[in-house]
């Protein structure tokens, strides 16, 4: 008696054979869900193309640009300055030099012309520019 053994080569046609009849009721399934899938997103689409409603633009208040600059005063004026600050630091008033000279700036802008150059006849001459490294 002769048996007839399978070859592998007919077992490779026999699985893709059915491999693909396999595939093809799948690929019919998702048919519909391919349909469905783009009109949801015609339905997003039209959601974003929408006119939208813009809200009223509401001025922003800009931070101000900050300037870092550099001066020169005499060391009893810059002391006069940490005395003042450990003043208000110590009636409960947190406060920096920067805060201190702001404040000075603020109260000259209400000053006369005349007033700010009689202050300015008090101050003892300045060098202009930076000091020399030799000591």
């Amino acid at each position: 008696m002769v048996t007839k053994k399978s070859t592998p080569a007919v077992k490779a046609v026999t699985k893709t054979a059915a491999s693909k009849s396999a595939v093809k009721p799948a690929a019919k399934k998702t048919a519909p869900v391919k349909a469905a899938k783009t009109t949801v997103k015609k339905t997003i689409l039209k959601e974003f193309v929408k006119p939208v409603v813009k809200p009223v633009k509401t001025d922003k208040v800009k931070k101000p640009k900050l300037v870092r600059d550099s001066f020169t005063m005499p060391q009893s004026e810059y002391d006069v300055l940490a005395q003042v600050k450990k003043a208000c630091i110590a009636a409960g008033v947190e406060i920096k030099k920067s805060e201190l000279l702001r404040i000075g700036v603020a109260l000259l802008k209400n000053m006369d012309a005349k007033k700010i150059g009689e202050a300015k006849a008090t101050l003892p001459a300045l060098k202009a520019g930076r000091p020399s490294k030799h000591k």
